[in-house]
């Protein structure tokens, strides 16, 4: 699934094609993605120009004067910026027209989303129950250890709650933790304050990596000009298991936590007592 970093890579390769262009048509072949895309749309995107591209957690807002469209990418969807007229192939579900090129969302599992939000859409159920957006100002130790204060769930879990904090999925928190040196079971409300700073130095410091590396290609993941990322080749311990740590040469554990794999070096990331 595309991650924080992913999905603002998509946002800034998309940008300079949408930002001021106007919609000159929508075209809807597949409706039934993860909800149903409003029939509507065309009647209110036709002739109005495109304000503002943003992103929230890992949704995507194309602004407009009435309202946003919200889009997201699924399991495993991409966003491509084309040639008007290119010919879609079998997973192209949805067009935005602007102009001589359109902007072609490809969701080979359907999982994705195309949805209106009329204006105040902060409201909305998708979006405000949001935690805190990890790049940006005001996200630190102290904002870190106020979300994680009292809670016994492992940290792993926890800075993966997109209650608590956006975008830090199950690639970048394995390698967060590990670039903390701290063991994913770790209880987080007993992280303690120079824990959680630096913690939450590592997560921002491994988005931005990712970010620097294009993402990170797993399955279906391209930019949206068809190009791969290259941040897997720079994994800690994602993926790793049974491979020597790069930095202590012990080799990299794996094991299930909430269904999902998860990934640390034994000797740099102690175990904490009692787990």
């Amino acid at each position: 699934m595309p991650e924080l970093p992913e999905v603002e890579i998509t946002r800034r390769g998309i940008e300079p094609w949408l930002l001021g262009s106007t919609v000159s048509g929508v075209r809807i072949r597949q409706p039934r993605l993860r909800y149903p895309v409003p029939e509507a749309l065309s009647a209110l995107l036709e002739g109005r120009q495109v304000l503002a591209v943003r992103r929230r957690a890992k949704y995507l807002l194309i602004d407009f004067a009435q309202g946003a469209l919200l889009i997201h990418l699924g399991m495993s969807g991409s966003l491509r910026v084309l040639p008007l007229g290119s010919v879609p192939e079998k997973h192209d579900h949805f067009d935005l027209e602007l102009g001589s090129h359109v902007l072609r969302l490809r969701d080979p599992r359907r999982f994705g989303a195309v949805l209106w939000l009329p204006a105040g859409e902060l409201t909305h159920p998708l979006l405000a129950s949001l935690g805190l957006e990890p790049l940006e100002e005001g996200f630190g130790g102290k904002a870190l250890a106020q979300l994680l204060a009292g809670r016994r769930t492992p940290v792993k879990l926890a800075i993966m709650d997109s209650h608590l904090l956006v975008g830090v999925g199950n690639i970048y928190a394995s390698e967060s933790l590990f670039r903390a040196r701290i063991h994913p079971a770790t209880p987080a409300g007993r992280l303690g304050p120079a824990r959680c700073a630096r913690l939450a130095e590592e997560i921002r410091l491994t988005l931005e990596d990712a970010l620097a590396a294009g993402g990170s290609t797993l399955r279906d993941f391209v930019h949206s000009d068809g190009s791969p990322g290259y941040f897997q080749q720079q994994y800690f311990v994602y993926g790793r298991d049974g491979e020597p740590c790069r930095v202590c040469g012990r080799g990299i554990e794996r094991t299930i936590m909430a269904q999902r794999a998860t990934f640390h070096c034994p000797r740099c990331q102690r175990k904490p007592s009692g787990s």
